[in-house]
């Protein structure tokens, strides 16, 4: 007797509701951890989008005009409800990611953060006032809302990234679509359910699924105001150009190379650490991620022993198991992807210290695993320096001092993020200061700002002039207006004058 498994179904979010929309078409949703298929993912067509938009236009209108005190009320109760539900949050992650538990739940930590953040939107948005600037008239500014706003997210992080956007969105009053990535949908659905129970109105917040042609939809259609994306550099570039040829204002944040210098001065098992749990967290699947060790003078040969030894001590594992340090990578292809960049780093002439290209995982022989891989030797010219490989691997660059560290990083594309291990005041001040990279770390090896500053590189790392959440975040999602008043007694004269008013 042959038994039949029925999948999810994973719908879109639509003016309140879950609806399978009128598209016909949909994708699979995989486990990465035994590569089955756990769902169906609904994918939208042109009348679903159109239907979005239009509800989000509606519904910002209203929104708009709710006052502040009303706002933060809702943005309180979602903040208790995200609280609420780490745990059912964490498992969607893991289950369709393959991140493991722990580092599921301080992804939506960091969520957190930023929803706590836009909590305080009334002292956020609070204007200015300049009396008397002439005779009789006053000049004052505040920040309107944009309108519609989309969100277009990547698969590393379905929580956090969401929540980098839509709280800041929501707060100052817009109308938010979330078009996150086909990988790992669940976790949205989860969010848009809170969002309704906290007192959203519908319409305010929804997510619609699809593919390129969704994403196209969104960047063009006249009725989108601004659009959030974190990807890919190429992408990141196609949606900045194609979003603001149509009008809209776009912060678009692409893809890293992140390096860390270690200097000879260094606590190097605390720098071996930290470089191992940047490199292999998350299975590397992280912007932030350290992907390049820069070993400067006598540190290298010791520094690369001590990561050696870290890495073949990750626990690789399904991530809901307790004691796994790290998951798989996301799809097939990635694997791929980065076996094949490996591999051109060997035949290149690369030493290899630690290789996972083989890894298997007793009982989960199907899933996408690649086990943590450290590369030595690594010179500017191979591929797996110049590409962001997205995968567990540290490779190393030696070089002689301090000043050719600087050198290298800042003749790297992408300027992300950057740490540097020392215990030399002067050289970190250095480096802080010389660097061109957006986001340092000293002793740090991932430096994602907190939500009251903003999150961004530079370079190739980001297309547009605003960093994400923070202080920014407010910025790009609401528009200043300057009013300039006069209120004439009556038995004064006009004072009109065919001159361009001075004062």
């Amino acid at each position: 007797m042959s038994t039949t498994t029925t999948l999810t179904t994973i719908k879109h979010f639509i003016n309140g509701v879950e609806t399978a929309g009128t598209g016909d078409r949909s994708q699979p949703v995989y486990n990465p951890a035994t590569g089955a298929e756990s769902a169906q993912l609904r994918l939208a067509n042109r009348a679903d989008l159109d239907a979005t938009v239009a509800a989000a236009r509606a519904a910002a209108d209203s929104w708009g005009d709710i006052s502040l005190a009303k706002r933060t009320a809702v943005l309180f109760k979602f903040r208790e409800l995200v609280a609420a539900h780490v745990d059912e949050l964490a498992a969607l992650i893991t289950a369709e990611h393959g991140k493991v538990l722990s580092d599921a739940k301080g992804e939506i930590g960091r969520g957190l953060e930023v929803i706590e953040f836009a909590c305080g939107i009334p002292q956020l948005l609070k204007g200015e006032y300049s009396d008397q600037v002439s005779t009789g008239i006053d000049v004052f500014s505040f920040r309107e809302p944009l309108g519609v706003v989309a969100g277009i997210t990547p698969f590393n992080f379905p929580v956090m990234v969401p929540l980098w956007m839509a709280p800041m969105a929501i707060a100052a009053g817009n109308a938010f679509i979330l078009k996150p990535s086909e990988r790992d949908p669940s976790a949205s659905m989860l969010l848009a359910k809170l969002w309704k129970q906290a007192g959203l109105p519908d319409g305010v917040f929804q997510v619609l699924h699809g593919d390129k042609e969704t994403v196209e939809g969104l960047l063009t259609h006249p009725d989108v105001d601004g659009i959030s994306f974190v990807g890919s550099t190429p992408i990141a570039q196609y949606v900045h150009e194609t979003a603001t040829k149509h009008g809209k204002r776009v912060q678009a944040l692409g893809g890293a190379k992140n390096h860390a210098i270690v200097l000879p001065d260094a606590d190097l098992d605390n720098a071996a650490d930290h470089l191992a749990a940047a490199a292999f967290g998350s299975a590397g699947e992280r912007c932030m991620a350290i992907s390049v060790a820069v070993a400067v003078g006598d540190a290298a040969d010791l520094l690369v022993k001590k990561v050696e030894e870290r890495a073949l001590a990750v626990k690789v594992k399904n991530g809901t198991e307790p004691d796994a340090d790290m998951g798989p990578v996301i799809t097939p292809a990635s694997k791929e992807r980065i076996v094949r960049i490996v591999t051109e780093a060997e035949a290149a002439g690369a030493a290899m210290v630690v290789d996972g290209r083989d890894l298997v995982v007793p009982g989960h022989e199907e899933g996408f695993w690649v086990g943590p891989t450290v590369i030595d030797h690594v010179t500017a010219g191979m591929s797996a320096y110049q590409e962001e490989i997205f995968g567990p691997v540290l490779v190393v660059v030696r070089v002689e001092d301090l000043d050719e560290g600087i050198k290298l990083i800042n003749a790297n594309p992408y300027g992300n993020g950057t740490a540097i291990f020392t215990s030399s005041g002067a050289a970190a001040r250095k480096f802080q200061r010389s660097v061109t990279v957006g986001m340092v770390g000293i002793n740090v090896p991932l430096p994602v700002p907190v939500a009251y500053h903003s999150f961004g590189g530079w370079k190739a790392s980001l297309f547009g002039d605003k960093h994400i959440y923070g202080p920014e975040g407010v910025s790009f999602y609401t528009r200043g207006k300057v009013i300039t008043s006069r209120w004439p007694e009556a038995t004064h004269a006009s004072g009109a004058s065919y001159n361009f008013p001075s004062n």
